[in-house]
């Protein structure tokens, strides 16, 4: 399957991704760009975006990246920095990219950033690369 074949495979499926208001941007081998408009129900009691929708939109970005040479990967390891703070309508952008594409693991970083550019949160995914394929 292409990498846009195995998108939207997995994100038909993805119930939270379509509920957070993801969108595909691009998504190649080993990469996946999504974007995002943060919404009232998504602050925390300070009005700023709870910290795990960054890491959702980051989450999501990592798992279709590391997911788009056809083979199923799980997440085994995740982190993120939260930088900025994000605020409701902001518009948020997270950039996956393959730092390392092993037959078992890989490694990936995701940044997100908001409209203006200014980055909000750097995150770095590892990702169990599993026998099974991706099929039609």
């Amino acid at each position: 399957m292409t990498p846009a074949e195995v998108f939207h495979r997995m994100f038909d499926n993805d119930p939270f991704s379509r509920w957070m208001g993801m969108k595909m941007v691009s998504v190649g081998e080993g990469a996946c760009t999504l974007q995002m408009t943060v919404r009232a129900e998504m602050l925390n009691g300070f009005g700023v975006a709870h910290g795990g929708i960054t890491f959702s939109l980051a989450d999501s970005a990592f798992a279709f990246a590391c997911n788009s040479h056809g083979r199923h990967a799980v997440s085994i390891h995740c982190s993120i920095e939260h930088v900025a703070p994000v605020f409701e309508n902001d518009v948020l952008t997270a950039t996956a990219a393959e730092e390392n594409l092993g037959n078992s693991v890989s490694n990936y970083t995701i940044r997100v950033v908001r409209q203006d550019g200014a980055p909000v949160a750097f995150f770095r995914g590892v990702a169990y690369r599993k026998q099974r394929v991706w099929d039609l």
